[in-house]
């Protein structure tokens, strides 16, 4: 007995949707996920600055210390340490705007007392920059170059401070510089704040001299003070003095004879670098030894 096609259950359309579904799944699977790419080797964001999203390091930077001139108006040479970021963005992502890129940093840094001191971006890049001062750790100083639209930025950023000195003159060749040159500066001499009290740190810089003084028994030097121009003039010509005389002192008691050594100060009226920068201040105050 044949049954009317009436009554045969006809196929629901949650069957073809659980079939739809199905097929989209596989293909979605049969199709490659595009992976971010990874940042360059060894690289990090900056410590004080994270990164705009969709972004990765291209290239990266790090220099204990170094100098970089800020596209200012007149050019800005600023020494310290040193990080260039270059950040790329990710293939799909979304793309931010040149003056959303620039305004995400220097927004920040005002917040934090900074100051801006350029913006010019337009919608295919450009630069902006602003600075920070650091309570203690001098001023933070950032350029943030933007180009392609806002495809890649990078980051020019220095802790301003001032170098290390690693490499010192031997007995041998700072008798033989005094007497070649007429003068040298020494900078790892270093004093209290504000005192003439040398500390320990100075110990071997005084040997070194005495040891140069002893080996040149002909050689008679002036033991000069000179200062940054934190403070009040006068104060600072009367500390440059004394900051001589305890140099004199101490070379007289390592063994050298008080004929051979006088001494004089000049506070802060021989700068040899900018004493609107914390590096240009390091590199005034000073003791040099001038060959008499």
């Amino acid at each position: 007995m044949s049954v009317p096609a009436s009554l045969i259950p006809r196929a629901t359309p949650r069957l073809w949707l659980t079939v739809s579904l199905a097929a989209a799944l596989l293909c979605a699977a049969a199709s490659p996920v595009r992976a971010q790419e990874a940042d360059a080797d060894g690289s990090k964001d900056h410590p004080v600055f994270s990164r705009m999203p969709g972004f990765y390091i291209n290239s990266y930077e790090d220099q204990e210390f170094s100098e970089f001139e800020f596209s200012l108006e007149p050019a800005r040479k600023v020494a310290g340490h040193y990080w260039n970021i270059q950040y790329v963005l990710n293939e799909g992502a979304r793309k931010p705007g040149p003056l959303q890129i620039g305004r995400n940093y220097t927004n920040l840094i005002r917040q934090r007392g900074g100051a801006l001191l350029l913006e010019d971006l337009d919608p295919s890049g450009g630069t902006t920059i602003a600075r920070l001062p650091v309570k203690g750790a001098g001023t933070l100083w950032l350029e943030v170059h933007v180009s392609n639209g806002g495809d890649i930025y990078t980051l020019h950023i220095i802790q301003e401070s001032a170098m290390t000195q690693d490499v010192t003159f031997t007995a041998d060749s700072l008798a033989s510089a005094i007497r070649s040159t007429g003068s040298v500066a020494i900078r790892d001499i270093l004093f209290d704040t504000g005192k003439a009290t040398i500390q320990p740190a100075s110990a071997a810089s005084l040997a070194m001299i005495a040891d140069a003084l002893k080996a040149d028994a002909d050689l008679a030097i002036e033991i000069q003070g000179h200062t940054d121009n934190v403070g009040a003039a006068a104060a600072n010509l009367t500390l440059s003095r004394e900051r001589a005389a305890a140099v004199k002192a101490a070379l007289v008691k390592a063994g050298i004879d008080d004929s051979r050594l006088t001494t004089t100060g000049f506070g802060d009226t021989q700068p040899v670098a900018d004493n609107s920068t914390d590096e240009g201040r390091a590199r005034n105050r000073r003791v040099e030894l001038v060959r008499k």
